[in-house]
């Protein structure tokens, strides 16, 4: 556990830098929205924050600012790849308690 330890307060800094740049660009999104459609956020690129772990954060975001809340394709997508994220991180934490890791 002790060897872990400098890589968990690594990905917690790597979370919390992806989780504040989820949430700067789906607040730019929702500001093109209005002032400049033309340059607009792709849903991909907001996906693919919230596949590399800003899914918590891009969700919290979206519902406080209410942008694409009625996009149902990001109200059950987010929530599914939390859940998934979720759920490799308990498989991760069991391989690493079965191989002795933690």
């Amino acid at each position: 556990m002790k060897d872990l330890l400098p890589y968990l307060g690594y990905f917690a800094i790597y979370l919390a830098l992806i989780s504040l740049c989820s949430v700067i660009f789906c607040i730019y999104d929702k500001i093109a929205a209005k002032k400049a459609p033309g340059s607009r956020m792709p849903e991909k690129g907001l996906f693919a924050l919230c596949l590399l772990g800003g899914a918590p954060a891009m969700l919290l975001c979206m519902l406080l600012i209410r942008h694409k809340t009625k996009h149902t394709r990001f109200m059950i997508g987010i929530p599914l790849i939390i859940l998934l994220q979720i759920l490799l991180l308990a498989a991760g934490a069991m391989a690493a308690v079965q191989f002795g890791l933690l």
